[in-house]
């Protein structure tokens, strides 16, 4: 007779991820705040999960960069795995109302309140619950197995890009990368119905410009034809949506044929005859707008301006700062020379602030990609495994470098309000989707062998 043992689940989730959120771990606010509640997070995880901080080799990078080390068994000695996540969280801004308070934790309704309880602390505890679960289980995983968390990912910072360069130059080429990106949602398209898990396969590239301009300064009284200000203005004015070409990458190609599987009616129809015409789909999907449109062309978003220092007085100089997305296949050179020539203005100086390039996108027909989806055959019975593009950047973009297979995908069930809520407001995820996102971290790490 063959013995079933069930698996050590511990309760309180939610209790143990109100306490993390209480703590504000704000990475913008790093000068007004200080260090301690960073250092607060860290105590308190080695509080939280204890066997996780005594069978498992905690080492620090950067101020705040944790690396986890459990050693596997070995079974399976070709590349270890690395699951990442951040425990830096936005501002919130103090003029927003919120149902709960932003840094309160609370639990109501069934789920948890607060920043960061999507973004990124949820994601991030469910692969401690994971971990902790079936170390109380005393089971060892066929690979290593590598913890990669940062503090802060919202910034910019260097934590988990130092993490990547000690994996590298120890010679560790992971076999999977899982970090934050996608989740479970509905309709993830606006003529496909039914919930997918929606996977991302590849990053869009991050780059901030700033455009600046100098002008004569003077009395408001009699300004000239065209200002510092006013040339800065045009100059945003021109990089429109349309300032850079919709094109399909081969992941958006291959959505829409795992989408077509899955839809019924006419809609299969339209979602194949978009798999295998990339030209049409990038159009289809640029005149859609928003998230769909964003996935087949780069972005520009002006996010800052700034000139002047009185109401009367015309300013000497002038700047804009631009936030861009690039598209798979694009790389920043090609962005800053499409930037300058629709510009058209040789007195507005452009300036790359900071970027990154786009990634590589990771295959779907390999092993770890097929792990994925057992995973999710566990924890979200029936949900399909689809790839997509990420749109925003990631700490795991320091791994794509020299890892094979990068993906972007928080185990966590997202309706579209609390996708909008993610750096915005009323932030909350469910007590029932932590339960299910540790149910799929703990499917992936027993299925390494």
């Amino acid at each position: 007779m063959t013995t079933v043992t069930t698996p050590t689940v511990r309760p309180g989730i939610a209790d143990r991820l109100s306490q993390l959120i209480r703590i504000p771990t704000v990475s913008a606010e790093l000068e007004d705040r200080g260090r301690e509640p960073f250092e607060a997070f860290v105590a308190l995880i080695a509080e939280l999960y204890p066997l996780v901080h005594e069978r498992l080799t905690l080492e620090r990078h950067t101020d705040f960069g944790l690396l986890f080390h459990w050693r596997g068994s070995g079974a399976e000695p070709d590349g270890a795995v690395v699951l990442m996540a951040h425990y830096d969280v936005v501002p919130v801004d103090e003029s927003d109302t919120w149902t709960h308070p932003p840094f309160g934790g609370v639990i109501a309704d069934g789920s948890v309140h607060g920043r960061g309880a999507l973004d990124d602390k949820g994601p991030l505890i469910v692969v401690l619950e994971a971990v902790e679960n079936l170390l109380a289980d005393g089971f060892v995983p066929a690979r290593d197995v590598y913890l990669s968390f940062g503090g802060n990912e919202e910034t910019y910072g260097k934590a988990a890009e130092e993490i990547a360069r000690v994996l590298r130059e120890r010679g560790i080429v992971p076999w999977l990368v899982v970090d934050e990106g996608g989740a479970v949602v509905d309709a993830p398209l606006p003529f496909v119905p039914g919930r997918a898990a929606m996977i991302g396969v590849g990053e869009k590239g991050v780059m901030t410009v700033r455009l600046s301009a100098r002008g004569d300064g003077g009395h408001a009284s009699a300004p000239p034809s065209l200002t510092a200000v006013r040339r800065i203005a045009r100059a945003v004015d021109r990089l429109g949506p349309t300032t850079f070409r919709p094109r399909a990458s081969p992941a958006i190609l291959r959505m829409l044929s795992v989408l077509a599987d899955r839809t019924p009616g006419p809609a299969r129809h339209l979602l194949r005859l978009l798999a295998s015409a990339p030209f049409l789909t990038a159009r289809v999907f640029a005149a859609l707008g928003g998230e769909p449109a964003a996935l087949v062309r780069t972005t520009v978003a002006p996010t800052m301006q700034s000139g002047g220092t009185a109401a009367n007085v015309l300013p000497s100089q002038a700047s804009a700062t631009l936030n861009l997305r690039i598209a798979l296949g694009e790389t920043t050179q090609q962005t800053v020379y499409r930037l300058r020539r629709r510009i058209r203005d040789p007195l507005v100086a452009v300036e790359v602030v900071e970027a990154d390039e786009p990634s590589p996108e990771s295959p779907t027909d390999t092993a770890p990609f097929a792990l994925l989806a057992a995973a999710l055959a566990v924890s979200h019975p029936g949900v399909p495994a689809v790839p997509y593009v990420m749109m925003a950047a990631t700490d795991s973009r320091h791994f794509h470098r020299f890892a094979p297979a990068v993906y972007r995908f928080a185990p966590l069930d997202m309706s579209n309000a609390q996708r909008a809520s993610i750096h915005g407001v009323d932030e909350s995820v469910e007590i029932a989707a932590l339960e299910r996102g540790e149910r799929f971290h703990r499917a992936l790490i027993e299925g390494l062998g």
